[in-house]
């Protein structure tokens, strides 16, 4: 590991430097080691809410992912795999031996690819608005525009993809919402929505490891979530060590459905 390590802004903020990149992250909290991260066009600021009622009874990190937040690129594509390898660069600074995981959207995938690479550093999984599934053919061709739009004119392109992971009935009610987790999604640099969209794009399918009995997963999904595909995953027979929850609106579960989101978060921080 080559890795080194440095505070900044406050005693909970710190980075690593790990293969000449900087990798930014918080550790805050006492206890089992809960990792939290973010999804697409996010970085560790969604968790803000969460992280004082959380850190009570665990030890809390979040970490910016390659290309978001002040996390930087490594290249024009980042595969959930590598994401993945260096989450575990943060966590081994940190001397952590064994973790659970909760990752929305893309930091669902990168999860995964964590608990692959690393089963004897993972205790459990949640997946929050996120899936195990691969990309099917129709959502990698919009991935490939997506990358055109994002050439094009990026922050249009962030604009415009930001109120529709809200469902739609809650789009006006949202506003402020909306706005400041665009201002946050706009500091995404060109090269890390780019990288992060083809990283998505090549993931694999890791359903196999979902149903392995020995890795509990936890998988929150919105009914109108208008990323997940719902009755997809109402479809799915989950083996015993899946634990699926519903709820109301969209994919910004966090933001749309807060309270719940905590209960949930706080839930699955007990289970062993």
């Amino acid at each position: 590991m080559n890795y080194l390590l440095f505070c900044i802004k406050s005693l909970d903020m710190a980075s690593i430097i790990y293969k000449n990149t900087k990798l930014s992250f918080t550790d805050s909290g006492k206890g089992n080691a809960l990792v939290l991260l973010h999804g697409f066009l996010e970085n560790q600021s969604m968790w803000n809410a969460f992280i004082p009622e959380l850190s009570k009874r665990n030890r809390v990190i979040t970490i910016d992912l390659l290309g978001h937040g002040e996390s930087e690129c490594t290249g024009y594509i980042h595969t959930m795999e590598e994401m993945a390898e260096h989450v575990y660069a943060v966590l081994k600074s940190l001397r952590l031996r064994k973790v659970s995981l909760v990752g929305h959207s893309m930091g669902g995938y990168v999860s995964l690819a964590f608990a692959e690479a690393y089963p004897q550093m993972t205790r459990k999984v949640m997946l929050l608005n996120s899936t195990a599934k691969e990309d099917d053919p129709e959502r990698k061709l919009n991935r490939d525009r997506a990358v055109k739009a994002v050439q094009t004119n990026r922050e249009t392109f962030i604009q415009i993809a930001i109120p529709n992971l809200f469902s739609e009935a809650n789009r006006e009610c949202f506003k402020k919402s909306i706005k400041a987790t665009t201002s946050e999604a706009l500091k995404t640099p060109l090269q890390g929505v780019i990288a992060a969209i083809k990283g998505m794009k090549v993931r694999k399918d890791r359903m196999s490891l979902v149903e392995n009995p020995e890795l509990p997963v936890t998988i929150v999904i919105g009914q109108n979530d208008p990323v997940s595909n719902y009755l997809t995953f109402k479809q799915i027979q989950f083996t015993p060590n899946v634990s699926a929850i519903e709820l109301p609106d969209g994919h910004m579960s966090h933001i749309e459905n807060t309270q719940e989101v905590a209960e949930i978060l706080a839930e699955f921080a007990k289970l062993k």
